[in-house]
């Protein structure tokens, strides 16, 4: 879909025949069974009379049968205003209470850049849909193994019984990105890391984490327990800042096309969050993401408090460590549990274990779907579950937009240059020391590491 005049101006666009459509292996017989089913129709985003044209081959198509309807705003973010406005003036946002076809739109992130224009975004969108038909996405909360996070702790009473304040003493949580800005580097000298990952994905992996118990796994219930939990954490502001963000830019970030020159646009980002609940009082959050790190990784890291006493003698200079618990989002897909046991032969002389589960080693998990796949199918049935609804949305603003505004509007803030292909800041490293603590990582590692 395009709105800029000069462009091809499209509703859609047309699939090559014969090309590579999934990681599945290409079937002709299936392709030409399925192409049939396909529709293209041509227009122009800002063209109220290509809306109506639309509405009209559509209800060609319906043949007057009540069908559903869903709309994938798969556009530029500065024509979300446009299209759910024109949809809405033809007549093709609204259902009928004559029949059961309904309308469903769904909206791609960035949901707005700041606190103020995702306000006035939903705002306009719930002024032409109902919240029910608003389909917020975020492709981190369609992945498999982001899902599981809420079947792991809701479905083993191993876990769940120790998953507060007494038991944990920290979690950390971790997106890390091997590539640089590339080819985004345009919108991302305006965005930054906070806004292009902590606000949406990492907030929602916190939220998975640290919710409590739905009292059932519908689209309210569970995103009722999102924006509880999301409300329930300690804002952050200008006067403690510095104490609880680390930014990093990573060398020759400002040498790419379309950065402006001296940008102080952050490509890495470290912070600590605290969740004022009675489950996670005490407990500290660490989030960090970052771009040109030293891989590619999502992984949620729980470590658990060390026992209160020792009772066996350990060799000068050991001790135990602490356990912990590692759900891995991508790539090594699966989850580590790290423990202790005693070597064999000595007195008390022990060494870190692990138990794993990776999805690959079971056939029946081989094949997991990608996000989207997920998501798109949750949306054209209805179920909003893994969708953000509107005040969640504006609940992580809330948390961020601070964060980003203290950040741009002080000039004499610099971002702490880092190499490409290491794990970011030093900076980064010295702020968790500062707390006791250090960065851990399992996935893809089968055994504890500093990061």
């Amino acid at each position: 879909m395009h709105g800029d005049p000069t462009a091809t101006k499209s509703f859609g666009s047309a699939c090559a025949k014969g090309g590579k459509h999934s990681r599945e292996t290409f079937d002709a017989a299936r392709w030409e069974e399925f192409a049939p089913r396909l529709f293209y129709y041509q227009g122009d985003l800002n063209e109220g009379t290509d809306y109506e044209g639309l509405h009209a081959f559509l209800r060609e198509l319906e043949a007057e049968q009540p069908v559903h309807r869903l709309y994938y705003l798969s556009t530029a973010p500065e024509y979300y205003v446009t299209v759910v406005e024109m949809l809405s003036a033809v007549g093709m946002a609204k259902e009928s209470k004559d029949n059961d076809a309904k309308r469903r739109i769904i909206i791609e992130k960035p949901f707005g850049h700041d606190l103020e224009s995702a306000r006035e975004l939903n705002s306009i969108v719930l002024s032409h849909f109902r919240e029910h038909q608003v389909y917020r996405i975020d492709h981190y909360l369609g992945k498999e193994t982001a899902q599981n996070i809420t079947f792991f702790r809701f479905s083993n009473t191993v876990f769940e019984n120790v998953w507060n304040r007494n038991y944990i003493d920290n979690v950390q949580i971790t997106v890390a990105e091997q590539v640089d800005v590339g080819s985004r580097a345009g919108f991302y000298d305006s965005a930054g890391i906070v806004r292009d990952m902590f606000q949406n994905h990492l907030l929602q992996l916190l939220a998975l984490i640290a919710m409590e118990p739905p009292f059932s796994f519908s689209a309210d219930a569970v995103r009722n327990e999102t924006v509880k939990v999301l409300s329930s954490i300690r804002p952050i502001t200008d006067g403690d800042l510095l104490d609880n963000v680390v930014f990093g830019q990573y060398q020759g970030y400002q040498q790419a096309e379309r950065v402006a020159e001296g940008s102080r646009t952050p490509t890495y980002a470290a912070m600590r969050l605290y969740i004022d609940n009675w489950r996670w009082h005490g407990v500290p959050f660490y989030l960090r993401s970052g771009k040109a790190l030293a891989t590619k990784v999502s992984e949620v890291l729980v470590q658990f408090r060390m026992p209160p006493h020792t009772i066996f003698p350990m060799p000068p200079g050991k001790s135990v460590n602490p356990d912990v618990l590692s759900l891995c989002i991508q790539p090594d897909e699966g989850m580590h549990f790290r423990f202790e046991a005693k070597l064999p032969g000595t007195v008390s002389e022990t060494r870190s274990v692990d138990m794993t589960f990776h999805y690959n080693d079971i056939c029946e998990f081989t094949a997991i779907p990608e996000a989207y796949e997920r998501l798109l199918m949750d949306a054209i049935i209805g179920d909003a579950t893994l969708f953000i609804r509107g005040d969640a949305i504006e609940r992580a603003w809330e948390l961020m937009d601070p964060i980003i505004k203290a950040w741009e509007t002080n000039d004499s803030l610099k971002p702490t240059i880092y190499q490409p292909g290491s794990w970011g800041p030093d900076d980064a490293d010295s702020f968790v020391a500062r707390d006791g603590r250090r960065w851990l990582r399992l996935c893809g590692l089968h055994e504890n590491g500093a990061a």
